[in-house]
């Protein structure tokens, strides 16, 4: 039997609440550049190790540095003067039974596949100097990779937390993002860079969106031409976020440290639509959360999912099953009004019998938590008792960690 165990929570839901802080990290951001394509490696790693010895060996890629380059941005286009660097750390199984793997050359051709699909204007083979400093696991953790029995046990002693549904300006904060980065989005404002940030702070009813986007310098010809195109960008966000969002009143605000007047000095220019191109440095860890946000109102998981591994990591697989979970429990039971999920490991142990498996219920006014009490223990149970398949799609990227 599992250690389940559920009960009512009785507190104000977020929605409801008068102040609501939440941050979205876009796809060019450092941060996020870092979580992407770590797990990326994680990702192909996985399948390598099955097509070559028909299971996942061990391995955690969760540890990266980007470090910033050196620019010089010009009203029509910059210069690059260094290149960014990628440190990849930290375990993987370099040799299987005598049989070898190139996981250097693996880490370094993920990585420049990564950067040629997702940002339009850096070369992976000028832009980014690659640093691969992963090295092979200790014996123990290695070895359970060995042990016997369908499922792993866990690597480590961990606990993550889990939480439905999304409230509204956490919606607005990621789909606000995805609306800047998208391919339409581009085509119409080629300016735009991919590092954009959001956050969003919710007062009562009222929305403020304060938004930092890089523009890509070969696009802005001058200082007037740069406010020109931000005044038209931050017109097409308003439209967008008023014709989505459901609050009173809202407010956006772009690039906000500009200062007309002062030139170069007084606007937001990159050359590579990233800020890792000579500003700012990124590590895995300081990113979205697994549902794409940074909900700082919600309790959250210390761990960084992105590139551990998708069958004894908890710190990823726990993470991710944890909002999973919670979905499923909003998703199919009626009278829940939120629903938090936190799930404990112990180290040794299999991933499907975690040491607890909690979850924390608020309902709608006139719905008994006690009536739902089984349905909630239920659904938790099938979704351990699956945890096998979750993790093979964990494996092969299906599911999202940034």
């Amino acid at each position: 039997m599992r250690n389940i165990f559920v009960n009512g929570l009785d507190q104000t839901p977020l929605e409801k609440q008068k102040l609501e802080i939440v941050e979205r990290k876009g796809i060019g951001h450092p941060d996020s550049i870092c979580d992407a394509i770590m797990d990326q490696i994680s990702v192909r790693l996985s399948r390598v190790y099955l097509e070559k010895f028909g299971a996942i060996m061990h391995h955690n890629t969760d540890k990266s540095l980007l470090v910033a380059g050196e620019i010089e941005t010009k009203f029509g286009g910059g210069l690059v003067k260094e290149p960014m660097l990628l440190i990849f750390g930290d375990r993987a199984t370099f040799e299987v039974d005598g049989t070898s793997l190139p996981i250097k050359q693996i880490a370094i051709q993920t990585a420049k596949k990564w950067f040629k699909n997702n940002l339009r204007f850096v070369d992976p083979e000028k832009h980014v100097k690659y640093q691969v400093e992963l090295k092979p696991g200790s014996a123990e953790l290695t070895d359970i990779f060995k042990r016997k029995g369908m499922l792993l046990g866990a690597n480590d002693t961990s606990a993550a937390v889990g939480y439905a549904p999304m409230t509204k300006t956490e919606t607005i904060v990621l789909e606000t993002e995805r609306y800047m980065n998208s391919e339409d989005f581009k085509r119409r404002f080629p300016e735009s860079g991919e590092d954009v940030k959001v956050m969003g702070l919710r007062r009562g009813k009222n929305l403020d969106l304060t938004i930092a986007m890089a523009f890509v310098d070969r696009f802005v010809e001058s200082e007037k031409d740069y406010f020109r195109k931000k005044a038209e960008i931050l017109e097409e966000i308003n439209r967008f976020v008023k014709e989505k969002a459901d609050f009173e009143n809202v407010t956006v605000n772009l690039n906000t440290l500009d200062v007309e007047g002062r030139g170069i000095g007084g606007v937001y220019l990159t050359v590579l639509g990233t800020s890792a191109d000579g500003a700012d440095s990124g590590q895995v860890g300081r990113g979205n959360r697994v549902n794409g946000v940074i909900p700082l109102n919600r309790p959250l998981c210390s761990e960084a999912a992105a590139g551990k591994n998708p069958v004894s990591h908890v710190g990823k697989i726990y993470n991710l099953l944890t909002h999973r979970i919670a979905n499923s429990v909003y998703e199919q039971i009626d009278g829940i009004e939120e629903v938090y999920i936190w799930l404990l490991s112990q180290i040794g142990k299999p991933i499907d019998q975690p040491a607890i498996a909690a979850a924390q219920v608020v309902m709608k006014s006139g719905n008994s938590f006690e009536h739902v009490r089984k349905e909630i223990e239920e659904v938790m149970d099938n979704e351990l008792e699956n945890i096998e398949k979750f993790c093979t799609d964990l494996a092969y990227g299906k599911i999202p960690v940034c």
